[in-house]
């Protein structure tokens, strides 16, 4: 007798006529395609206005990016500076008490036709503000890492939910055979907090999760190529291959409704095409001095650094940004680039909490060079026409010190800004309050769901129509929230 799963042995067991008569119900009602799902009543590649975009790139600021030392001017700063910070209200910090008014290290200038504010650290964004919209009241429902992190990538403070990158994915599909659909470029030195969480497909399919890929690394997608062994030949690769992907359909067709097998064939299938197009994509030769120059490339040599400079940020943060581009050029919908990894000492993320200038200034730098050149690099190639740029970060900082030159989190209020894909650039929607510390209109907060329900508008999706079936709860990526801000587009 050949094995038998519980499953089946229940149903030989006990089904008879009735489970059979179940069976039938089910699957008049589109019920039987998996244990806790049903159909999704998105069809993918189907959309539900015409799009304006149809790529999108996330840039994530892991530890929060401070809005009072990059994007969000304010000169109550810097006349208080000093004094005792007191907004006239009682106010409980994640890890210490009030302090005095902490003006930013670096001095403010506007740029580009709309006058746009911009701090000197991240300077070189200044260029780009004409084709930049921000949103200064962003608010957070956690002033924890992990939950604001999981909520900024997922829609959601609780593990198990997908990604947005996996939610566009799913209801898009892929623009090409030989690429993922959905990449995540992390930092050098590791991982966000909650990891590859942030990125998976959780209820959704598994083909729609998050595929890794690390350009500096020796091996910057793990097990696509086979380990260096004699007895390994391509023709004998191709053999293997062919012969597990029998072995796994016939496994398969016992276990319907399983989505995690059918990612793993098409994970193989796609990883025999990614052999040949994937070394084309992250080889930087190709490009041009004036390229490289752009991005803060003096070359293609990389080191990780032990501890955080200027130097290295540049050059990590340019590196990955270019790499982007050339995914985007070869078809990637939807890609994840992280600056700042876990919160380890010496610090290597923007959680600032002992000395903003010793750490702002070289992740600033490194960020907003990488940041404008890929802007610029996108709209000469008349790409950002139909590429939506977020930035973000899982929350704030507060606008007084913590000790003498820290900032403590501020889950209150901070910044995110968009770019390109129909988005109206030198504009400003929701405004901070006098001190960057909570929104300016407290009834009328900005939430992520805001932002996801916009990007989605822009690619042709009505957020609330993109829906899957988890559970017995209709789960989408804006939860029961979100609105289109519309002052955004153009």
């Amino acid at each position: 007798m050949r094995n038998m799963n519980r499953r089946e042995f229940l149903w030989n067991s006990g089904g008879g006529l009735g489970g059979i008569a179940l069976a039938s119900l089910l699957q008049q009602e589109s019920l039987l395609s998996a244990p806790n799902q049903v159909a999704p009543k998105q069809t993918t590649g189907v959309l539900h206005h015409p799009a304006k975009a149809k790529r999108v790139i996330q840039l994530f600021m892991s530890g929060a990016a401070s809005q009072c030392d990059t994007f969000d001017y304010k000169p109550k700063l810097i006349q208080d500076h000093g004094n005792q910070w007191d907004p006239g209200e009682e106010v409980k910090l994640f890890q210490s008490s009030p302090g005095k008014t902490l003006k930013s290290p670096w001095k403010w200038k506007q740029y580009g036709e709309s006058g746009k504010w911009i701090n000197e650290c991240v300077a070189p964004l200044g260029d780009c503000v004409d084709d930049i919209a921000f949103v200064h009241n962003m608010v957070s429902k956690s002033n924890v890492h992990g939950p604001a992190t999981f909520m900024q990538a997922t829609g959601f403070i609780l593990p198990g939910f997908p990604g947005a990158g996996s939610w566009v994915s799913y209801a898009l599909g892929s623009m090409t055979d030989n690429l993922p659909t959905f990449v995540v470029i992390p930092d050098p030195r590791g991982f966000a907090p909650n990891g590859p969480a942030n990125w998976s497909a959780a209820f959704l399919p598994a083909e729609h999760q998050g595929t890794l890929i690390r350009p500096n690394a020796k091996n910057p997608i793990s097990n696509l190529f086979p380990q260096n062994a004699g007895f390994i030949s391509n023709k004998s690769e191709k053999a293997v291959l062919e012969a597990l992907k029998k072995i796994n359909r016939k496994h398969e067709e016992t276990r319907q409704g399983d989505s995690r097998l059918d990612a793993r064939i098409r994970s193989y299938e796609l990883a025999a095409k990614m052999q040949l197009s994937a070394p084309d994509v992250l080889d930087l030769s190709k490009e041009t001095k004036q390229t490289l120059k752009l991005y803060g490339l003096d070359s293609t040599k990389f080191e990780v650094a032990d501890e955080i400079n200027e130097r290295s940020e540049i050059n990590y943060f340019g590196r990955n940004c270019l790499i982007a581009r050339r995914l985007l050029e070869k078809g990637v919908r939807f890609i994840q680039i992280w600056s700042g990894a876990d919160n380890a000492h010496p610090r290597r993320n923007w959680d600032s909490h002992e000395d903003i200038k010793r750490d702002h200034w070289p992740l600033g730098r490194g960020m907003s060079i990488g940041t404008a050149a890929l802007l610029k690099d996108l709209k000469q190639r008349g790409m950002l026409d139909d590429t939506l740029v977020l930035w973000t970060t899982e929350f704030g900082r507060m606008p007084c010190s913590q000790g003498s030159k820290g900032r403590d989190h501020n889950p209150f209020v901070f910044t995110n800004w968009l770019a390109g894909g129909g988005i109206k650039g030198g504009t400003t929607y929701g405004n901070s309050d006098e001190w960057s510390y909570k929104p300016e209109d407290p009834d009328s907060p900005t939430y992520c769901y805001d932002i996801h329900a916009t990007i989605l508008h822009q690619l042709g999706i009505d957020h609330k129509k993109l829906v899957l079936r988890n559970n017995g709860i209709d789960r989408r990526l804006t939860d029961v929230h979100g609105h289109v801000i519309h002052d955004l587009i153009s």
